[in-house]
């Protein structure tokens, strides 16, 4: 996504805050619902790791843990986890970058919750380790690639629908993310479609679902999946932006899997252009999609909702909507959801983040769209961003606010000035839970949360060549883990 925001008073915000954005319950935590217990660990990958194929590592638009392989010991936490990058570094237009995943090594020791970590130790809690890189291609086993699909749509065939493809050819991606299914396929969400691809446990594509006809980006009546991140010396989309369908950048940015296996949630990073989103001030009522996924070749669309976004003001007065970032799944009806501004953040010059928070979503008492007049492109469901008078949206309650700085403090991090390495970079974009394995805390998990560090180094290489990200920016890829109370998530 975009830098849309500078620098605002983060006391002005936070007094706006609530009172702005709908459906937002009183409360942090319900009774018998999650409960924080606070940040316990905080690890790095630097920013000057390069992957097994020589290109400077890119770290989380979405993440998944193996939680089969987790294990506790005395010494602490071990375990792995799959990081999936976006498609490269992009700050002057989209390159032919070869989309992949990551596999990281964790070793993992918390502190308690509440507790300081010891002097000498305050972000070493979590050891993440560049394990293995596997390359994604298409269908045909050729590479796929990051560049932006300015002019390009791939027919569609008696297996796949149409498909972003980028002017040389290549299956265009963007990836945004990963749920891995117990046979070792997985579910990537991408920005481009907006489409969940299903690939194999070896990076093959399989299959791909296009959502309804309301989200598909449209240009002159036609599909076009081009993001307004020509290469160098291609020229912009005509019109820049779609007529109606998903905003440019601003894709399936969250997805999960219920903890039954039953469904694949996956959620717009804010509203469709039709639904308010042609504006940055009306861009809040963004969509939850709910595939039934008991046949992982065919999703099928079960449900949908509209899921209103944290709306907020800037010290000028104007109006900002927070982006949704990732989501986890906590059942069919209720998930957690990352949302967060953007522009502020080390490596940008914009220093103090508004609005980086965890929110829990319950659509039960939200109105199922699916299958109706909303899901074409002419029925907007919040025209000039006001829902329609027949949907209920779903209901927001805040859960973590991970720019709190007490939190930050106790491990040597902050928000804001000084614009250093121990601010936090923009954009924290991945989440995953697994459990804290201990029998007298059965509901308890450790929630990972990481950045996408939009790979900002100072002696990058990507595509090859060579590149140095400006104002000397090194933007490490960091995890933050915190401890969470989850009733009944493993019962489901």
């Amino acid at each position: 996504m975009k830098h849309l925001y500078r620098t605002a008073s983060l006391g002005v915000a936070l007094a706006l805050f609530t009172a702005l954005t709908p459906a937002l319950a009183d409360s942090t935590t319900t009774v018998g619902g999650p409960v924080n217990k606070g940040l316990v660990g905080v690890g790095r990958i630097a920013a000057a790791q390069r992957d097994k194929f020589g290109e400077t590592f890119g770290s989380g638009s979405g993440m998944s843990i193996d939680t089969s392989g987790w294990t506790h010991e005395a010494a602490g936490y071990k375990g792995s986890l799959w990081l999936l990058p976006d498609r490269g570094y992009n700050v002057v237009g989209t390159t032919d970058y070869r989309p992949r995943l990551n596999t990281i090594g964790i070793e993992f020791t918390p502190v308690a919750p509440g507790a300081a970590p010891a002097a000498g130790q305050r972000q070493t809690g979590v050891k993440a380790t560049l394990a293995d890189t596997m390359l994604l291609t298409d269908d045909k086993g050729a590479d796929a690639t990051g560049l932006d699909p300015l002019n390009g749509v791939r027919a569609a065939s008696a297996d796949m629908p149409i498909l972003p493809q980028a002017d040389n050819g290549k299956l265009a991606l963007d990836n945004e993310a990963i749920v891995r299914l117990p046979d070792g396929s997985m579910f990537i969400s991408d920005e481009y479609g907006p489409n969940i691809y299903r690939f194999s446990a070896d990076g093959h594509l399989l299959s791909a679902t296009q959502p309804p006809a309301a989200l598909v980006p449209m240009r002159h009546g036609t599909p076009n999946f081009a993001s307004d991140n020509p290469g160098p010396g291609a020229a912009e989309p005509d019109p820049k932006d779609p007529e109606t369908g998903r905003q440019n950048n601003q894709g399936l940015e969250g997805m999960a899997l219920t903890p039954d296996g039953k469904f694949v949630i996956a959620v717009l990073q804010s509203a469709t252009r039709q639904d308010g989103g042609d504006s940055p001030a009306t861009r809040q009522n963004t969509r939850a999609l709910v595939y039934d996924a008991s046949d992982p070749a065919h999703l099928k669309l079960a449900h949908e909702y509209v899921v209103p976004l944290p709306v907020f003001k800037d010290a000028k007065g104007k109006t900002k909507v927070a982006a949704q970032s990732e989501i986890v799944a906590l059942s069919d009806q209720t998930f957690l959801m990352l949302a967060r501004d953007s522009g502020n953040g080390q490596g940008l010059k914009g220093d103090t983040s508004l609005v980086r928070q965890i929110f829990v979503v319950d659509v039960s008492a939200a109105t199922d769209i699916a299958g109706g007049a909303f899901d074409a492109a002419d029925k907007p469901v919040a025209p000039k961003g006001v829902v329609d008078p027949s949907v209920t949206p779903a209901k927001l309650t805040p859960f973590i606010d991970i720019n709190d700085s007490a939190e930050l403090g106790r491990f040597g991090l902050h928000n804001g000035a000084p614009n250093d390495q121990d601010n936090l970079s923009e954009k924290w974009e991945a989440m995953s839970v697994v459990s804290v394995l201990d029998a007298k805390l059965p509901d308890d998990y450790f929630l990972f949360v990481a950045n996408d560090n939009d790979f900002l180094a100072q002696d990058g290489f990507q595509v090859g060549a060579p590149y140095k990200a400006e104002d000397g920016a090194n933007v490490d890829t960091m995890f933050l883990v915190y401890q969470v109370t989850l009733p009944g998530l493993a019962k489901k």
